[in-house]
């Protein structure tokens, strides 16, 4: 068997991996084409349609994806946390001097150019959590360097939220799966899942009777660990921290963000997808009679039919009908996936899903492989990113999820959305070129 570091470093690139995102992005052009196509286009080759301007942004992904691979691996570690901190300060920037688009102040405009450096902001995020992570002076045990990471993880969502651009800042969370592959502990994830619950639970519920469960939970709490209890004070003072904690937020928390962060729009859409009707006490009289005339559900709703009408094997290429007629809005974005579902049924969905999953799980066996702790939390990196948009973007087109704005990756229209995913991927090809070196 040969080694693969006497490999050529193009021989060294994983196939598989490559042509799997390959796959992905060519079916993102396909569907996007099916949504903008009309008989009476003169050519199917005008720059002004979306499919062209993908295909662009693909000729430009390919060879930035080159330079990369044919970039020294180690450049990637040693500019890691320089290339996170001027993102950082793009961020900000855009906070003060971002264009304007749907409600969100995320995009910066340089020239004739817009991006969001949210967007980009993945990449060096990961960049720099692989490389903190990968310290030989970090020790992921302690609370400190935890906190670190998490900071690290966090500070980018918490700037894009003040963006007014809640959905990509939600993909920042996806790190989180990371650290508890790199030894964060079971409790934090009970945690994040318990504050979930205790959410749902508060939109749901009265205040009265949220305080009832609450205290219930507890008194159960108590009565199951009363031995513990009585003999470690430290236990008490997690219960009843734990007690005060999950009654500030459903009474305090919860009501105040809904009332002075979120727009009713974005309230609309969470009720929606809970199935309940908007209470009256968190509508805003200055949106109200704007917002009286859309329909939260609807996009939903025609994503779901579209879905739904595709049957077992779908309405065929470009006879979708509300593919064509244009029912479902945002459907060459966040909701491509239903020009593909109703345009080729249940099997085209069920492919489209199984390219994801297979790519996720490359990815991981290709993390799983690296001799360098960088690569590997770099590798995990990637595949969080691309989980949680998959899984957040399907969930969103069949009403899982409110609709906050994630991409489905690859196969979204978008310029920075393909090149920042497409950046990615080609690191972590080159960085498995590499992958009997330590990287540091």
């Amino acid at each position: 068997m040969s080694n693969p570091a006497h490999k050529s470093l193009i021989n060294r690139i994983d196939g598989v991996t490559f042509w799997l995102y390959l796959a992905l992005v060519v079916i993102g052009i396909v569907a996007v084409f099916s949504v903008e196509y009309r008989s009476t286009d003169p050519s199917i080759f005008m720059m002004s349609k979306s499919h062209m301007k993908q295909s662009m942004w693909l000729g430009i992904s390919l060879f930035v994806g080159m330079i990369i691979i044919f970039t020294e691996s180690k450049f990637f570690s040693s500019v890691a946390f320089l290339s996170y901190a001027i993102c950082l300060l793009l961020m900000i920037i855009t906070i003060f001097a971002g264009v304007n688009m749907k409600g969100s102040h995320s995009w910066l405009s340089l020239g004739g150019i817009r991006f969001q450096p949210g967007e980009i902001g993945k990449i060096f995020t990961s960049l720099a959590l692989a490389r903190y992570l990968s310290l030989t002076e970090t020790n992921f045990k302690q609370t400190k360097d935890r906190l670190i990471g998490i900071a690290i993880a966090l500070v980018p969502a918490l700037i894009i939220i003040l963006q007014n651009e809640t959905g990509l800042a939600l993909v920042y969370f996806s790190f989180i799966l990371v650290m508890y592959r790199e030894g964060l502990p079971n409790s934090i994830l009970i945690s994040i899942f318990a504050l979930g619950f205790l959410t749902v639970s508060t939109l749901l519920l009265s205040h009265m009777a949220m305080f009832i469960l609450i205290t219930t939970i507890t008194i159960l709490i108590a009565l199951l660990m009363r031995t513990t209890l009585k003999r470690e004070g430290a236990s008490r003072i997690v219960l009843i921290g734990s007690f005060l904690f999950a009654l500030l937020f459903s009474q305090i928390i919860i009501p105040l963000a809904f009332k002075k962060a979120l727009k009713n729009y974005q309230i609309e859409r969470i009720y929606t997808m809970l199935g309940q009707d908007v209470p009256q006490e968190y509508y805003k009289a200055s949106e109200t009679t704007e917002n009286k005339k859309k329909d939260p559900g609807y996009n939903v709703r025609q994503s779901m039919i579209a879905i739904g009408s595709g049957g077992l094997f779908g309405k065929g290429y470009l006879n979708g009908t509300s593919t064509k007629n244009s029912f479902v809005p945002e459907q060459n974005t966040d909701f491509i996936f239903c020009s593909i579902g109703e345009q080729f049924g249940f099997m085209g969905s069920f492919v489209v899903i199984l390219l994801y999953v297979l790519l996720m799980l490359r990815i991981l066996f290709v993390a799983e492989r690296q001799k360098s702790d960088f690569s590997r939390i770099y590798g995990y990196c990637v595949a969080s990113v691309l989980f949680f948009h998959f899984a957040i973007n399907l969930s969103m087109t069949i009403g899982l999820a409110p609709v906050i704005g994630i991409t489905l990756p690859f196969i979204s229209y978008g310029g920075t959305s393909l090149l920042s995913f497409s950046i990615l991927m080609f690191i972590l090809l080159r960085l498995d070129t590499e992958r009997q070196m330590m990287i540091h």
